[in-house]
């Protein structure tokens, strides 16, 4: 497994050995020990799999309190994927950082604690698998606008049609009311 650090401190891009042939392949997508030697010293409490079809963006998603590191990855299809920095004392606070995830390169990310996390589908649709380190806790949930101008995200927006939104996402706070993670 490579860790790539990015743009924004704590954030990680992950590309794993794989191993294929015409048979199909074969990955670590989680080693406790290979993550720690690296460290990430992880405990996950919660593995989740959505699907969602094309034009589809779920987020931006974070948690007030139980606040989740999170580490994502595309098992069918693609995604743009995006982290924003939320740590009040963070020099990168209100930074985003975004990249395609997909099913042939198998990359993940790693968002930790204090981000902003979510994704937009670009293929038809997309399985997107994720462990979280704590507990989902929707009392203390938080949805920013996909389109905060502040933000300025660049989602590759298919067709340039406005994106898919749940009820939830369709009312995110603006960038500049959202409460800030230590």
């Amino acid at each position: 497994m490579q860790f790539e650090a990015t743009s924004l401190p704590g954030v990680y891009l992950l590309t794993p050995t794989v191993y294929g042939d015409e048979r199909g392949f074969f990955m670590e997508s989680w080693n406790a020990e290979a993550f720690r030697d690296a460290g990430f010293d992880l405990n996950f409490v919660q593995d989740n799999h959505s699907r969602s079809a094309q034009g589809i963006l779920r987020g931006l998603h974070y948690q007030t309190n139980h606040t989740q590191g999170k580490l994502v990855r595309v098992t069918a299809g693609s995604v743009y994927d995006v982290a924003v920095d939320l740590r009040r004392d963070s020099p990168t606070l209100g930074q985003w950082y975004g990249v395609t995830l997909d099913a042939t390169s198998q990359q993940m990310l790693w968002v930790p604690p204090g981000f902003a996390h979510g994704f937009y589908v670009t293929s038809e649709y997309a399985d997107f698998q994720y462990k979280c380190t704590d507990k989902y806790d929707p009392s203390n949930e938080v949805s920013i606008a996909w389109d905060d101008p502040t933000l300025g995200i660049d989602w590759p927006l298919v067709g340039g049609k406005p994106p898919s939104l749940s009820a939830k996402d369709q009312t995110g706070l603006a960038f500049a009311d959202a409460p800030r993670l230590p």
